[in-house]
């Protein structure tokens, strides 16, 4: 009788820890998604704040984690924090493929360019990531950052062969044509990124305001590839 009333009292205790775990998932899960609506708003502190709220009830909710990685790399500029948070994403599922690229990302604003390529190239690695086309582009970019320009030439192309109509790359390439002589083909690919970026549509005269416009605030490497491509709409 009382080996039965322990395996009761276990299986009781058991259930209701079960319980707890599963009304603490529920409200991580309803702080990430009400965190996600003000982020969509652009209301960015109360979406942080939900985000942490989340990692209080689930401290192994990956989303939130990538999500305040995202915070603090696109809104706070803060390159360390956002590294910290997606390392702590991908710890928690290596198969997460957008907080791998998203890490690469953060890497090379830090200038951190080889483990950049390294956070590409393990995102690219899995065979059912569905947004290759920007982790390609972004291989591409950080390659161009370390003058590895044939590499970056090859990263930018892969990126096109899956997604055709994708500008990001053709501005890449223009860049990297533009580094070794080129520039026939750097006005070529210029002209395309310009036809296709839905910013512009083939307006030449709007490419230029906005990026003399961007340059104002533009740091570094970005600061130059401004002055690049400005330069190279004059070929």
């Amino acid at each position: 009788m009382r080996i039965l009333i322990s395996v009761l009292v276990f299986l009781i205790a058991v259930g209701c820890a079960s319980t707890r775990t599963e009304d603490r998932i529920k409200q991580a899960t309803a702080h990430y998604q009400l965190g996600l609506s003000y982020l969509n708003d652009n209301n960015i502190q109360p979406a942080y704040v939900e985000f942490q709220k989340a990692l209080e009830f689930n401290p192994n909710d990956k989303e939130a984690l990538n999500a305040l990685g995202l915070i603090n790399l696109l809104k706070f500029e803060d390159y360390p924090k956002a590294i910290d948070y997606f390392t702590r994403a991908v710890k928690i599922d290596g198969n997460y493929s957008d907080a791998v690229n998203n890490l690469g990302v953060a890497y090379e604003k830090a200038g951190k360019f080889r483990e950049a390529v390294d956070a590409y190239q393990r995102a690219l690695s899995s065979p059912v990531y569905r947004n290759a086309e920007k982790a390609f582009n972004n291989l591409g970019r950080a390659y161009y950052r370390m003058k590895k320009y044939a590499e970056a030439v090859d990263a930018y192309k892969e990126s096109l062969r899956r997604f055709s109509d994708f500008h990001p790359p053709y501005y890449g390439l223009a860049l990297c044509y533009n580094a070794v002589g080129r520039y026939d083909s750097a006005a070529t690919s210029l002209k395309r990124a310009i036809e296709l970026d839905p910013d512009f549509k083939g307006d030449r005269e709007k490419f230029v305001t906005e990026m003399k416009s961007k340059k104002l605030l533009a740091k570094g490497g970005d600061e130059q590839d401004i002055e690049d491509l400005l330069e190279i709409l004059k070929y």
